[in-house]
């Protein structure tokens, strides 16, 4: 099994984590990245299979996959142990609509703080107006820390035993502090169950890599990973 990542792709990562859940083996290759080209020029085995050029790409065997959903409802059909969806089709619906969230919802304010990682350049203007928006957009996501605490109240995981859904709105989270973003102040929790996962096995791994990445490639974000 093959996947093609990148050092600081969110969707890759995720998929990442669902591989080393479950315990598959797997060879990672990293596709060339910079903040200033991003992944550019497109991987042509990455192209070869997603008309979109973007990472993550799976290969398991015959078999070629993009998106990070589809990648990870494949891995619960061909690898179903440990399982990372509810047995019960409601409930297994229901960590869908989470993946869902995270990729969607989520991501739609957060899209707007992602240029914090890279270099300012020249024309401060175009990364102040760009700042700006990040701004504008940070209170949606301080909604959205605060109705994830309401609904972990009392409760381990956002869908009974860890899941996908765990993975995918993790990765939103942390995806929302490294480019610092709302703090987790006041979510008490929605932060122990961010610290939980942190320190799984599977998770550490792959955030340590993302940090060790942003380390030689992005720029230094103010606020990152505030308390």
């Amino acid at each position: 099994m093959k996947l093609y990542s990148g050092p600081l792709s969110l969707f890759s990562r995720k998929v990442e984590i669902a591989l080393r859940e479950k315990g598959l083996a797997f060879v990672q290759i990293l596709v060339p990245f910079s903040q200033t080209r991003g992944y550019s020029p497109k991987d042509p085995a990455v192209l070869a299979v997603n008309p979109k050029g973007q990472v993550p790409v799976l290969i398991d065997g015959d078999l070629s996959l993009y998106d990070s959903t589809v990648i990870f409802e494949y891995l619960e059909d061909a690898y179903p142990e440990p399982a990372l969806y509810p047995r019960n089709p409601p409930e297994r619906a229901q960590c869908r609509l989470y993946d869902l969230f995270a990729d969607e919802v989520m991501l739609a304010p957060l899209r707007f703080l992602m240029h914090r990682t890279e270099p300012k350049g020249e024309d401060l203007e175009r990364w102040n107006a760009k700042e700006m928006k990040a701004r504008e957009a940070e209170p949606a996501l301080a909604g959205h820390f605060t109705e994830l605490d309401r609904r972990l109240q009392g409760k381990e995981f956002l869908c009974g035993a860890f899941s996908a859904a765990d993975i995918s709105v993790f990765m939103a989270v942390f995806w929302t502090r490294r480019l610092g973003g709302p703090s987790l102040k006041g979510h008490a929790a929605l932060a122990a169950w961010y610290a939980r996962l942190r320190e799984r096995p599977a998770f550490s791994k792959v955030l340590a890599e993302i940090r060790a990445a942003d380390g030689e490639m992005s720029a230094p974000v103010e606020g990152a990973f505030r308390e």
